[in-house]
């Protein structure tokens, strides 16, 4: 048998005189884990990752940067929406001496993308009846989110086109689509239930907030549209170039996650 880990003394304390206490000689309890400082976390998940990288295991980094070089597959729009969509914004967007093209930066992409967000769904528009067309400064008042005036207006404006030229949008000559835009935009192009302009406007605004949009959202492919407009992005500090007018900033964009170009 082990021995008694209890023992007892006796001390004497002013307010009570004499006292038989019990004493313990059990040994102490491993010590309990403590949540590391953020210092000392930072630095051990630093080189930790460091030693991943250097030992080769990188295959996860591998994987992503394969998967983003493979072609996008779109998920609300079907293949010829999404044939139609690469070419209008492209036309919308074109590439030129200042840069990329819509095609290039991605806007279909960023497009498709929003479609399956709660952008898409309307999930934040009052979307109940009356739906009444009024004046103009009352603003957006058909009863269709941005997924059905896309999927109403493609339809529409492919049976247009169709109907005047015998080809879908996609494989018609650049002037001719030019036409085409020029005339929705116009508004002189039937789409059924909704407007041509309405149609023409999202496009216009979907396109230009792909091209310029933080990479996060699938479009801004390579930083591309930040570049035309010299814009630095997502840097946290500026505050060395505050009071220093008329002078060039000389770094490049910076995206949310940490691409630069």
């Amino acid at each position: 048998m082990g021995s008694c880990p209890y023992s007892f003394r006796i001390c004497s304390f002013p307010e009570h005189g004499p006292t038989l206490v019990l004493e313990t000689t059990v040994p102490p309890k491993e010590p309990t884990l403590t949540r590391p400082r953020r210092r000392s976390f930072v630095k051990g998940l630093l080189g930790s990752t460091s030693f991943w990288m250097v030992s080769g295991h990188s295959h996860w980094a591998e994987a992503l940067a394969q998967e983003a070089q493979k072609p996008y597959q779109p998920t609300f729009f079907t293949p010829d929406e999404y044939r139609f969509l690469e070419a209008a914004t492209e036309r919308l967007f074109p590439q030129d001496q200042h840069g990329s093209g819509a095609r290039a930066l991605g806007v279909a992409e960023f497009i498709d993308r929003q479609m399956e967000s709660p952008y898409g769904h309307g999930d934040n528009w009052y979307m109940s009846a009356p739906f009444v067309q009024g004046p103009a400064n009352l603003g957006y008042q058909l009863p269709f989110v941005p997924r059905d005036l896309y999927r109403k207006g493609i339809a529409g404006l492919e049976a247009y086109t169709h109907q005047q030229h015998g080809k879908v949008f996609a494989d018609l000559p650049l002037s001719a689509q030019e036409q085409i835009l020029t005339a929705l935009e116009g508004g002189s192009v039937p789409l059924g239930d909704i407007p041509g302009r309405v149609f023409f406007e999202q496009l216009r605004t979907n396109t230009l907030e792909g091209a310029f949009a933080d990479p996060l959202y699938g479009g801004n492919k390579g930083l591309g549209g930040w570049l035309m407009l010299g814009f630095p992005g997502a840097r946290a500090d500026f505050m060395d170039w505050v009071n220093q007018d008329g002078e060039a900033y000389p770094f490049g964009p910076i995206s949310i996650s940490g691409e630069t170009a």
